[in-house]
């Protein structure tokens, strides 16, 4: 297609990968990268996607940033004393994607997935109608049957039967407080599911009232992954929260 032939390539960063990762993209899925940017640039001339527009900042901000938390499932070489394993590639595993916005962490993940688990299915949760209109041409133009994307806001949907206690994992890229963000999560995974919480900066005040207020959601703290971007060095968290039993009702807006 023309659109993918006019835009600058994306950097392969295969040492990078393999350095931060212990993994790194096949040639199929540097393709899938390179055919996203092309319709993220294309998408973003009609609707607000993302700020993120030069190559290198959007593989680093979009493409390492999203899958870079996903890095414990994605090889065998990641330590063995990890607070994670990964999933069992034979079963069945669904994700939500909770305000994906243009597609991120979602579409990243699912490609990085998707070669490892071959029955990942993965879901893109967004409010606003004209995202999803894009994602759904999104998914078609990449021949993605995996993936699918659905209009909504998390606090309607999740007591559909479609969607409760439906999910493996969540994913939150989200600027909401992160007990919050678990709270919205939790109605959608199955008894011993995980969040994913894609933070920035995260501080001792921050883990202090996520700890205090995390018992009343009914989930356990797993794990807390600090790291830094590889180009901008910009510090990221990871936060990683198992849903043990039920949660209670949501009371608070994303």
């Amino acid at each position: 297609m023309e659109i993918f032939q006019s835009i600058p390539p994306l950097p392969p960063s295969l040492e990078i990968w393999e350095q931060t990762m212990s993994w790194q993209p096949t040639p199929s899925q540097l393709d899938q990268f390179q055919q996203l940017y092309g319709l993220i640039l294309a998408g973003n001339r009609h609707m607000n996607l993302t700020r993120i527009t030069e190559a290198t900042e959007f593989w680093e901000k979009h493409l390492w940033d999203s899958i870079r938390p996903l890095a414990f499932a994605l090889s065998s070489s990641q330590p063995q004393d990890l607070p994670l394993q990964p999933w069992a590639m034979d079963r069945p595993l669904r994700g939500l994607d909770i305000g994906t916005g243009g597609g991120f962490p979602g579409f990243p993940v699912a490609f990085s997935l998707g070669a490892i688990y071959p029955q990942l299915e993965l879901t893109l949760l967004d409010s606003t109608q004209k995202k999803i209109l894009f994602l759904e041409e999104a998914i078609a133009t990449l021949k993605l049957p995996n993936i699918r994307a659905t209009v909504g806001r998390a606090e309607q949907i999740h007591h559909q039967p479609d969607y409760y206690q439906q999910y493996d994992f969540c994913l939150i890229r989200a600027v909401a407080k992160a007990e919050v963000c678990v709270q919205y999560a939790f109605p959608f995974l199955k008894p011993g599911g995980l969040v994913i919480l894609y933070r920035g900066r995260w501080t001792q005040d921050e883990e202090k009232t996520f700890n205090q207020t995390l018992n009343s959601f009914r989930g356990k703290l797993i794990w807390i992954d600090a790291f830094v971007t590889p180009l901008s060095e910009a510090t990221r968290h990871c936060i990683y929260v198992r849903k043990e039993c039920l949660p209670l009702p949501i009371t608070h807006s994303l």
